[in-house]
């Protein structure tokens, strides 16, 4: 039986971890290692400095879990390498409650960080999110219905079961599936990644300033990329991400007779 970690950066106990868990057990042996909070932001950062502590803990339905007080990147390797006899033979980050669809958000996200982290080990990832596109307030995750985070997790089990019959497409290192409110499941699109960052995120809360959740993206007027395919068409948007970054060397070619010149 095939071995999946889950991951999440909403916390061990939100309400996306467990429904995608029961779905993902339908395919593997699932195994939860989540951060005890929210860790939203967190990017792949990794906790240096302080002690992480690794606990047991039940999820609402009886079934075992581990927490970290450290982010879902550190999730990913504690997982990989203290819980883990042998590497998982899938990554899944999330249920996210919330997008991840731009170059601010794929870079900022910690559901995304745990999947590069996964990714950079030669783990294959998968990352799910599955979000309102209007908040009623700052502090609020959505009315993200019991159909919809269900719908979310069968998408992500049918994908994973591709993934692991299949393995990874060429060239491919993490599978980003964004769900928009009241998706039709079979309306989906291969998306690109949309490279217009945010407008300003940063609103007044009191004397001081607070992030806005699912912050405000620039309009995209390409057809093929992920705020597009969400924002005007309210279609399923599956993006595949490559972690092995262009190094143009040849451009700096100049730059680099500069420097050897200078006395």
């Amino acid at each position: 039986m095939p071995t999946i970690l889950l991951v999440n950066d909403d916390g061990v106990h939100s309400k996306g971890l467990l429904i995608l868990k029961r779905e993902l057990d339908k395919i593997g042996k699932t195994v939860v290692v989540a951060p005890v909070d929210k860790s939203s932001g967190a990017g792949k950062s990794l906790t240096f400095h302080e002690k992480i502590k690794i606990a047991k803990v039940h999820l609402s339905d009886g079934s075992e879990a581990y927490t970290i007080d450290g982010t879902p990147a550190d999730a990913v390797l504690l997982g990989l390498y203290k819980i883990f006899k042998k590497p998982p033979d899938l990554l899944v980050s999330g249920i996210n409650l919330g997008h991840n669809m731009n170059i601010d958000d794929v870079l900022s996200s910690g559901t995304l960080g745990a999947a590069f982290e996964a990714a950079i080990h030669n783990v294959p990832a998968i990352a799910i999110s599955s979000f309102v596109l209007e908040l009623p307030s700052i502090n609020s995750e959505g009315k993200l219905s019991l159909e919809e985070l269900e719908l979310s997790a069968e998408i992500t089990r049918k994908t994973a079961k591709y993934i692991l019959d299949n393995g990874m497409p060429e060239d491919v290192d993490v599978i980003s599936i964004n769900i928009p409110e009241k998706a039709d499941p079979k309306k989906m699109k291969i998306t690109k990644m949309s490279y217009l960052g945010y407008k300003d995120i940063y609103v007044k809360h009191e004397d001081d300033y607070i992030v806005k959740c699912n912050g405000e993206h620039h309009s995209d007027n390409d057809p093929e990329t992920d705020v597009y395919t969400i924002k005007n068409e309210g279609v399923i948007s599956i993006t595949p991400i490559t972690l092995r970054f262009p190094h143009k060397r040849e451009k700096l070619e100049k730059l680099l007779n500069f420097l050897i010149s200078i006395e």
